[in-house]
């Protein structure tokens, strides 16, 4: 009997096999990872997992979770191409499994570092658990990240946090890109200043020094010279589409789904950090990097499968622990035009309401749970509270609006 093949078992491909069991689905489910963990959380790698030598990899399920699901996991194996005619997969190690429906979870890989002495020992990319292993036991007292996103600054904090003398580098004017105002941004430099990290912004890097094959240095383009016991490299991701390519399947920036995530074969999907969808926020096709994505696309391709299909619409939300501070972003802010912002009593910066010709479209909070649960909620219904409202950064308030608008009695 064939049944449903998945790969990837990050969040997204797990989260699927699971929830097709609890959808009623009783045919075979395998689960498919190259790697040899069990499935496991990401986001710890680069925050708890650094934080001592013995720290555990945090498990998405337990083995017996699996088993009682009747989850067949193939842990360790590559695949080799998808015979579409055929509905086969075919691995590395000559094996093959047929399917019914297919669920394409491959995510993203490491985009490398291109400059001379990128092959040096001792430069990281941190992606997987076994990456995450490697970089650990090899902690040095002098790291440069190369890279002011997500991965390599929370990377920055906890590996700071242990004693070590961190830098970073971002050739962009500032951390975080486009991905955060530049509020926020500022508020988190200032933060990890404080915790002892050094950040180079608006610079980029010239070369890798060695010597016998270890890195020993980060040289930058304006010539300055940062010494270095090891580099982590987090400048982005690329979209692992390999398999679709070869396979036929439209590519532009992920897989290309439709909104119920179904692929140009109607046999096969994407979910997760692979796949290009229609975002109904943005209103355009996109790819997003982040655990809700994954998991809510999960659960619509388990629903699409048992005959109930419905467009993809969870509003995204994000989150990213940098050092103490925990930054949450709710909605997406792309087309952002006017912002504003809620300050604490003490001066300190707690939120930035993003708003596109008025209409509320994204909240980044810093430190502010509340505040971030109902701003989600808030953006998903389409209410746009007052500006004194959203720069009181006031709960109460906040919750008075919610209800005036007559969602909550």
């Amino acid at each position: 009997m064939t049944g449903i093949v998945i790969l990837g078992a990050g969040h997204g491909g797990t989260q699927a096999a699971f929830s097709l069991r609890e959808e009623g689905y009783a045919g075979p489910i395998t689960l498919v990872s190259e790697e040899n963990d069990l499935p496991y959380h990401k986001p710890p790698l680069s925050k708890s997992f650094m934080a001592g030598q013995d720290a555990p990899l945090q498990l998405l399920r337990p083995q017996n979770s699996y088993d009682a699901q009747n989850i067949a996991l193939r842990l360790g194996t590559a695949v080799r191409r998808i015979a579409r005619q055929d509905r086969l997969v075919h691995f590395e190690d000559g094996t093959k499994v047929a399917y019914d429906r297919l669920i394409m979870a491959t995510g993203t890989a490491a985009r490398r570092l291109t400059v001379a002495g990128a092959g040096l020992r001792g430069v990281f990319y941190l992606r997987t658990a076994q990456d995450a292993r490697e970089m650990r036991a090899a902690l040095g007292g002098r790291v440069v990240v190369i890279g002011g996103g997500f991965i390599g600054l929370e990377a920055a904090a906890m590996l700071a946090a242990r004693g070590a003398a961190v830098s970073v580098v971002e050739l962009a004017p500032q951390i975080l890109g486009r991905a955060v105002s530049s509020l926020i941004a500022d508020s988190v430099a200032q933060g990890l200043r404080a915790a002892g990290v050094t950040l180079h912004c608006g610079v980029g890097i010239d070369r890798l020094v060695g010597d016998g094959g270890d890195v020993k240095a980060v040289v930058l383009a304006d010539g300055t010279q940062l010494q270095a016991d090891m580099v982590v490299v987090g400048i982005g991701a690329t979209p692992n589409v390999a398999l679709a390519q070869e396979a036929g399947l439209p590519c532009d920036n992920g897989v290309v789904t439709d909104a119920t995530l179904a692929t140009a074969d109607p046999a096969i999907f994407a979910i997760g950090d692979c796949a290009a969808y229609p975002q109904a926020q943005l209103g355009r096709m996109a790819r997003l990097e982040s655990v809700q994505n994954a998991t809510d696309q999960a659960r619509t391709v388990a629903r699409t499968v048992m005959g109930k299909p419905a467009p993809y619409s969870a509003l995204p939300w994000f989150w990213s622990d940098i050092g103490p501070v925990k930054l949450q972003i709710a909605g997406l802010s792309q087309d952002a035009t006017d912002m504003v912002a809620a300050y604490r009593t003490d001066g300190s910066l707690q939120s930035v309401w993003r708003l596109a010709q008025g209409r509320l479209v994204a909240v980044e909070t810093l430190s502010s749970a509340g505040e971030h649960m109902l701003a989600r909620r808030m953006i998903a219904e389409g209410l746009t509270p007052p500006n004194d409202v959203m720069a009181s950064g006031d709960i109460a308030a906040l919750k008075a609006f919610y209800a005036r608008a007559g969602t909550v009695s």
